[in-house]
């Protein structure tokens, strides 16, 4: 491995991060942004619950179990947390969607 090499190519204009300071009026009163963030939260929310749900379920000999099976189960538990908090979850994402709403009216 050459050392003077660069492993990466460096960024272009359009990937480089933005060091613009962000706009305030552009991001407030997003309804569509704050429900998303409240159904993303949710999600995670409900994922650690599945995950605590499920701990206590053994691995299946069928499937051999194994360090597999544990990370599928984890993928799989996130799905169905995106799944839940799309359908309606519990009600989490509309009380998050609100404060976020209520948030920015302060600012």
């Amino acid at each position: 491995m050459d050392a003077t090499k660069p492993i990466l190519p460096p960024l272009q204009a359009a990937q480089a991060p933005s060091t613009a300071a962000p706009n305030p009026a552009a991001g407030a009163q997003d309804p569509s942004g704050a429900h998303k963030a409240g159904e993303d939260f949710e999600a995670f929310f409900l994922s650690q619950v599945f995950e605590h749900m499920f701990s206590g379920v053994g691995n299946d000999a069928l499937f051999g179990g194994g360090q597999s099976e544990t990370i599928y189960r984890s993928l799989l538990l996130q799905e169905y947390s995106k799944v839940a908090a799309k359908s309606g979850g519990v009600g989490l994402a509309d009380a998050v969607q609100r404060e976020v709403l209520r948030a920015q009216e302060v600012k």
